[in-house]
């Protein structure tokens, strides 16, 4: 039986407690401004749908395909923590951000410059992996 990425596990059901809040945000929304599709206008509810909508373009991407992956593979487990976690903070610096302003804010530039820098940081460590894989 392969080991339980444990260190994911917990990164993954963080981030699924967040992703929930988010997704109540716009359930609320909708149930007090009586919309059911769409955001009609409402400018509150286009940027919550917009926090939710950027939350799920990004997290499973980081965490199904490079979390768990590298995690399985063998890397440090310092780094999949680091990883995990940097991320976790980008994305509650991100909603904060988008959620208060569709425009320039340091939660909306920061969450999205971490997602980006930790994203980059995992796939580089997954193509070090996988070459240091290849050359044994």
């Amino acid at each position: 039986m392969a080991p339980l990425p444990r260190i994911t596990l917990l990164i993954v059901s963080l981030h699924v407690l967040l992703y929930l809040l988010l997704s109540l945000r716009v359930v609320l929304r909708r149930k007090s401004s009586r919309i059911g599709i769409g955001t009609g206008g409402d400018t509150a509810l286009a940027l919550r749908v917009r926090v939710h909508a950027n939350f799920a373009e990004y997290v499973p991407l980081a965490l199904l395909l490079l979390l768990a992956l590298l995690e399985l593979s063998g890397t440090v487990a310092w780094f999949v923590w680091a990883c995990g976690l940097i991320l976790l903070l980008a994305r509650v610096l991100h909603a904060i951000g988008l959620g208060g302003s569709a425009g320039y804010s340091f939660g909306r530039f920061g969450g999205a410059v971490l997602t980006f820098a930790v994203l980059l940081a995992m796939a580089a460590m997954g193509l070090w992996r996988f070459l240091l894989q290849a050359t044994l």
